[in-house]
């Protein structure tokens, strides 16, 4: 019985589009995705067989930017290389909606400030008004409830947008695990660590100096800090010293702290000062008798070398403060104007208090710059007749780094409050044992995080001063004088959660025992949102809910995060999982560095300098928006440049243009038995390999630039010219001609896999027309991933070398064409080259595939021992009158 041999091809090519259309494309394969349920966690397979990702929730506080597309695209990538290897992926999106972020810009885009002293007004209409108009009026005043209402109306809106975003830049995410940090589970989880945390005595409450952000009214944690350039300048004010008419000048940035100052500090070494230890110095205007004492913490060449302690100047202030035992003189309030006190009562001594009283009348009630111009101008007025000035000189100008709420437009103080803390001081070298288990991407990143955790120098503040933010399961009984007892807090039980005891009393309590004698008070604090952001691999996971999920998928394979927010996303999430279970909560961490503007500064919303993405995808496409994104390695900050943009829309073309030139060529099915094929598949095989290992190791850039670099310079530019020809049957047998369809054809198959992570709509389109009909995988990403066992039944070539000859070969006549001012493909009627013997040995199994390639109809090698390996000289070069 004979079998009858059937064409590799089972389309017609007429069928084919001319063109890419990338929104067209997109749109398409976007809806047939979510229709196949593509993306969707099955949890069918073992743990070993899954891969999970603890994804950023993304902040929703208006646009999204270039940045947000560089770093979740690249998460994208490695979830999409994941299911083609066969792994269950776990890829959820959350939105951190919670926070300071987004009760500014519901403040903005509403026009509206809460004073949560307000009833709830069930029928409160607003909408949004004209930028005019919002300078013409004062802000609403609206209820907390109302608040927290507008702030979810907004960031509902912005959630839909941003998910609209990130299915068109094409994130395979599955949405059914979609969360927000607001919603139920996200709020019951926060509250559950809390008292977890709490219970294992990790948590405490307490007065003490917190960073504190004035324009927010709210403590900050030290993670959330962040060092700017701002112009200043330094001021030399002369202080006296007690008991006699010695003077010493200290130089300060600060002078509108002098009222608050409770000490004078130089280092024990510094030999001018020396003679100064144990007495009293004497502070200018307000004649404060302060010690004088040495310490080591003190730099002899800044300044002066003499400096003034103020209640609260910097945090090196505080540790002065607690080791000494200084007294408390707090001026700021929260508001950060300065707060009327009385010099001569108990803690305020001063030598003149009746002076010292009358000018600080005229500093009551002003900001810190108002304060620090009239100080200056009181410091400028000498204290009697014949006396010199306290202000030494006239302040130098200088610009020096100040601290900021990274995402405040002020500068912090610190101000004595009470807040609650997570112990971290003394679980240093367990943070640091934690963070060495995980394996960062790339390691370096490891260090930064070690740096970090080893120069923290105080506990965690989780206690916010704001309305939008999961609140403490906590209330405060109220004794018979009508006082909270915060020493004795009354915890939620777990199985009350989540709880608002705002709006709900404690167990054996009503409503009408609220903020009443012998009743409860409520605690009025928020979580910080980093904890709850803390918990995304528990959100995620399902943490204390009993399903086994947590077990099956904690700790997550992957945290792919930006490098600035391992201070904070990094460090909490891994003290979270130390002190909840004493685990780590992923295996790897990815690293992903920032967008540069043209003047190389952050791409970020507050710096007013971010690219909106909408335009550039409509433009290029997504395929080459992502191409971008994936070029740039983990770790590495990139510069926004278009022109990555154009280099990756021109590579969909030709993988388009490739797949269609490709599976245009028919023949009867044949084995890959050709010396050039299997030369090209064996450098494939190679390929195919390394573009592994670096996907192994996350190293998606590296695996990007390989396979880009192998399909154009080795595939389309010279093997698929080579074999041109022999496909299309000119002048060839059966076997040749179906051994080089299907090396094409097999060539095409394993580019489409190892671009598809990358570019998965430009692949996916071409991969339907022919190959989810012959594999049965209607979607190329879930196909087999590529590897070296594709390989298997292909023998190994005589000569592997010959390709790389055979290339130099093409780039020699091709040069001469242009030379000659004649396009690549012009065909030669006679072409005579020389070569060494070795040179043309390497081109004897595949020349005639060569010579197909530059187009040669006739054609001789002349020996010339005198050129180099892989080198050729053109003899003669006679073109054909017809093209």
């Amino acid at each position: 019985m004979v079998t009858e041999k059937k064409p590799v091809l089972t389309i017609d090519p007429s069928t084919l589009p001319s063109h890419f259309e990338a929104k067209n494309v997109e749109e398409r394969w976007t809806r047939q995705w979510a229709e196949w349920q593509l993306h969707d966690y099955a949890d069918d397979k073992p743990r070993e067989e899954t891969f999970v990702i603890d994804t950023p929730p993304p902040t929703v506080s208006g646009e999204l930017h270039m940045g947000h597309i560089f770093s979740y695209t690249q998460t994208d990538v490695i979830a999409r290389h994941q299911r083609m290897r066969g792994r269950d992926v776990f890829y959820p999106m959350g939105w951190d909606d919670n926070g300071l972020p987004t009760e500014r810009r519901v403040q903005n885009y509403f026009h509206v400030r809460c004073d949560p002293t307000l009833p709830y007004d069930p029928g409160l209409s607003i909408e949004t008004i004209s930028d005019k108009e919002k300078k013409e009026r004062p802000p609403r005043v609206v209820s907390r409830d109302n608040f927290i209402e507008l702030c979810l109306r907004l960031t509902r809106e912005d959630e839909e947008t941003f998910k609209a975003l990130w299915n068109r830049i094409g994130l395979s995410v599955d949405w059914k695990q979609e969360y927000s940090t607001i919603d139920n589970l996200c709020r019951r989880l926060a509250q559950f660590s809390f008292i977890d945390l709490y219970r294992k005595g990790h948590v405490y409450q307490v007065e003490s100096p917190t960073i504190w952000d004035v324009e927010f009214q709210t403590a900050i944690a030290q993670a959330e800090v962040e060092d700017r350039p701002v112009p200043g300048a330094l001021h030399h004010i002369r202080f006296g010293v007690e008991g006699s008419d010695e003077t010493f000048t200290i130089a300060t940035t600060r002078p509108e702290l002098l009222p608050a100052c409770v000490a004078v500090t130089a280092h024990p070494d510094d030999e001018r000062y020396q003679g100064l230890f144990g007495k009293r110095a004497v502070s200018p205007l307000f004649h404060i008798p302060v010690l004088i004492f040495p310490s080591k913490l003190v730099s002899r060449e800044k300044g002066t070398g003499i400096l003034m302690i103020c209640t609260f100047g910097d945090a090196t202030d505080v540790i002065w403060w607690r080791e000494q035992g200084l007294p408390l003189r707090q001026i700021l309030g929260l508001d950060g104007r300065l707060m009327p006190v009385t010099f001569g009562t108990d803690g305020w001594e001063s030598l003149n208090p009746e002076a010292a009283n009358n000018l600080y009348r005229e500093l009551s009630g002003k900001n810190l710059n108002a304060a620090r111009k009239a100080i200056v101008a009181m410091l400028r007025v000498p204290p009697g007749e014949g006396q010199e000035p306290p202000l030494v000189e006239e302040p130098k100008p200088l610009e020096h780094a100040v601290k900021f709420f990274e995402k405040g437009s002020r500068p912090l103080e610190i101000i004595p409050t009470k807040q609650w803390f997570v112990r971290l001081l003394d679980k240093i070298d367990s943070l640091l044992e934690a963070g060495d288990r995980i394996t960062w991407h790339p390691d370096f990143m490891r260090l930064r995080y070690r740096d970090w955790t080893k120069n923290l120098q105080i506990d965690w503040c989780i206690s916010r001063q704001r309305f939008f933010g999961v609140p403490f399961p906590v209330w405060f009984p109220v004794n018979a004088e009508g006082e909270p007892d915060r020493t004795n807090p009354i915890i939620a039980s777990p199985d009350h959660l989540p709880v608002d005891p705002m709006t709900t009393p404690p167990p054996g309590f009503d409503e009408s025992q609220r903020n009443q004698p012998n009743g409860f008070a409520a605690e009025t604090d928020v979580f910080d949102t980093w904890f709850t952001s803390s918990l995304t691999p528990q959100i995620c996971t399902q943490w204390q809910l009993g399903a086994g999920r947590h077990q099956k998928l904690f700790p997550t394979d992957l945290r792919p995060q930006s490098h600035e927010i391992i201070r904070t996303w990094a460090f909490y999430t891994i003290v979270k999982a130390l002190l909840h279970e004493d685990a780590i909560p992923w295996k790897h961490a990815a690293i992903s560095g920032w967008i540069l503007d043209p003047d190389r500064k952050k791409m970020s919303k507050t710096k007013d300098n971010a690219t909106t993405p909408m335009p550039l995808l409509e433009k290029y496409g997504a395929d080459a928006v992502r191409y971008w994104t994936a070029s740039a390695r983990l770790g590495v900050d990139t510069a926004f440049d278009q022109n990555v943009f154009k280099v990756g829309k021109r590579l969909v073309t030709k993988i388009f243009n490739a797949g269609k030139f490709v599976l245009s060529q028919t023949a009867e099915q044949h084995p890959i038995t050709n010396e050039l094929d299997l030369i090209f598949m064996r450098m494939l095989r190679e390929l195919v390999r390394r573009v592994g290992e670096s996907y192994d190791r996350f190293d998606y850039a590296a695996a990007l630039k390989e396979t880009e670099s192998f399909f154009w310079n080795s595939f389309t530019d010279a093997y698929m010219e080579m074999v041109k020809s022999r496909a299309r049957g000119k002048d060839t047998d059966e076997a040749g001609r179906g051994s080089a369809v299907a090396s094409l054809r097999r060539a095409l198959s394993i580019f489409l896999r190892l671009f598809a992570p990358v570019l998965p709509y430009v692949t996916e389109d071409v991969w339907s027309w022919a190959f989810a009909q012959e594999t049965g995988n209607k979607s190329i990403h879930r196909a087999d991933w590529p590897t070296e066992a594709e390989f298997a039944d292909l023998a190994e070539p005589p000569n592997p070398a010959s390709f790389d000859v055979a290339v130099a070969f093409l780039n020699t006549i091709n040069k001469g064409k242009a030379t000659a001012k004649m396009a690549t493909g012009h065909p030669l009627d006679l072409l005579v080259v020389a070569a060494n013997n070795a040179t043309a040995d390497k081109l004897k199994g595949i020349i005639t595939d060569v010579m197909s390639g530059v187009r040669a109809r006739s054609y001789r090698i002349e020996e010339n021992d005198g050129l180099g390996d892989e080198e050729f000289e053109i003899i003669e070069a006679r073109f054909a009158q017809d093209s």
